[in-house]
């Protein structure tokens, strides 16, 4: 956990000064100061490391807030929530990363192929009822959580005679927002396949944006949250939890899985990040694939 700096130690750290018309850097105290208000706003870990990156994104906040220093900016955030627009857009320049549908697609194969296939074969079997809640963790702007929706429609026979629940949460304001409107540009199309696409998408008149189909958009719904703080949610029969966990360190690690473990039905799965070293922390659930867990019933 990174070292904690009071905001009363700003009072001896000078203001930034403009060089040829550009901040310079945050001095090494700003940047230990600005760490760890993230991090006990959000379990995010911003290395020593990334100084220059987060000076680099701290001057577009800059820019596009007309807050004229590094200070006054870390001020103006300390008295925010959490929630406040201007947190979101401030995380989504320290966490962006690429996001689009049909990421990892062995993963997807398998979910289309194997997961869903087996799943009904076990509902039905077992004379359950015909219900399947999904959930995507830290959604971002939906990619993931509308791969879900296309997969459970084409791989489930008569679909509609099921009730479909995906969960799809981030702690980014606009990203959910975002989500929501379903809509996606071709860059974040490009790994869905062809008769998926034709089938549950439309693209836009005059514009290379696709919308996801009304019966997409209505197996899905979004809300943001925090993963450092439980999710009210019943459990979930497969929990999707890929590329965030790189933003925490171990102690935040175990506590989004903590959270995220107690809403894994039993029996249920668990999707992880192929390299996100989470192995060490899910001993108590099955490890089926180096990015698939199961807990145990």
């Amino acid at each position: 956990m990174p070292t904690t700096t009071s905001s009363s130690s700003w009072s001896d750290v000078p203001l930034p000064v403009s060089v040829g018309g550009h901040l310079e850097q945050v001095s090494d105290a700003q940047m230990q100061a600005y760490a760890d208000l993230i991090y006990r706003r959000t379990g995010i870990h911003v290395s020593p490391q990334k100084k220059t990156l987060l000076s680099n994104r701290l001057r577009r906040r800059l820019r596009n807030t007309g807050i004229e220093s590094f200070e006054d900016y870390f001020k103006h955030l300390k008295k925010l929530s959490p929630s406040d627009p201007e947190w979101d857009a401030f995380l989504q320049e320290i966490t962006t990363h690429e996001t689009y549908l049909f990421r990892d697609e062995a993963q997807w194969d398998w979910f289309r192929k194997s997961f869903l296939p087996d799943f009904v074969s076990h509902v039905q079997d077992a004379h359950l009822p015909k219900r399947l809640r999904v959930w995507s963790a830290a959604c971002s702007t939906g990619d993931e959580a509308i791969t879900v929706a296309a997969c459970v429609a084409s791989a489930i026979p008569n679909v509609s005679a099921w009730k479909i629940e995906i969960v799809g949460t981030d702690i980014g304001v606009g990203a959910v927002e975002q989500a929501r409107s379903a809509v996606f540009g071709e860059r974040a199309m490009r790994l869905v396949p062809k008769d998926l696409q034709q089938k549950y998408f439309q693209m836009a008149k005059d514009a290379k944006i696709w919308q996801a189909k009304p019966e997409i958009k209505a197996m899905t719904t979004f809300r943001q949250h925090n993963l450092m703080e439980p999710l009210r949610e019943r459990p979930f029969d497969i929990t999707f939890l890929k590329n965030v966990l790189i933003y925490f360190d171990a102690t935040s690690k175990r506590k989004v899985l903590d959270n995220v473990k107690a809403l894994v039905a039993p029996g249920g799965l668990l999707v992880a990040g192929a390299a996100e070293g989470v192995s060490d922390l899910l001993k108590d659930f099955v490890r089926i694939q180096p990015w698939l867990y199961q807990r145990p019933e």
